[in-house]
């Protein structure tokens, strides 16, 4: 593939759509039991990360770091309708289990 045709936003669009069967994949059941607060976190920031946010708390600053990011409003980064129900879904989730 000639990556000079490639758009610079292939890239994000490829991250996030693995990361959408990731997020497929996690939100499965297993017989261990629910999700973890932990894991729910990492995955609703995972998409933020994706799309290029830069993050405020210095938890996630820690973990995920804001080199390249572009966006300081969740609202205006560019997320599928998709990506958006699900992390509208892990925050329910989130609250429900009593995250912080």
């Amino acid at each position: 593939m000639n990556r000079a045709h490639l758009s610079p936003h292939h890239g994000i669009r490829a991250l996030v759509a693995a990361t959408i069967v990731t997020a497929a994949t996690l939100a499965v059941p297993s017989s261990a039991g629910a999700q973890t607060c932990q894991s729910l976190w990492v995955e609703r920031n995972s998409y933020y990360k994706a799309a290029g946010y830069c993050f405020k708390t210095a938890r996630a600053i820690a973990y995920f770091g804001n080199a390249g990011c572009r966006y300081d409003n969740e609202a205006s980064m560019p997320l599928s309708r998709a990506v958006r129900a699900r992390i509208a879904e892990i925050i329910r989730l989130e609250r429900r289990l009593g995250c912080e």
